[in-house]
């Protein structure tokens, strides 16, 4: 079995631009962001044990506001807008 460092170092393979644009539109439109609110699509590879692997995260930074991460359990190329919707509720 690997050790930490060597997962660590492993990569997962970079979402395609049009799958985090798609999912970034989805998720501009659930909430109705304010003015100013930034928001950042990324997979992520989980280590930990209960994670399916590869999530997507879309974080939401409203001027004021604590950031808040929205966690999908699967790859980014995989996401529906049903998958974007119910993350938020």
């Amino acid at each position: 079995m690997p050790g930490w460092s060597s997962l660590l170092r492993r990569k997962a393979p970079k979402p395609e631009a049009k799958a985090v644009a798609r999912v970034n539109a989805w998720a501009r439109a659930v909430p109705a962001p304010s003015a100013g609110t930034a928001l950042a699509v990324n997979e992520i590879a989980c280590l930990d044990p209960a994670c399916p692997g590869l999530e997507t995260v879309i974080l939401v930074m409203e001027p004021g506001r604590k950031t808040r991460a929205h966690k999908i359990a699967k790859a980014l190329d995989a996401v529906t807008e049903q998958d974007v919707r119910d993350a938020f509720v």
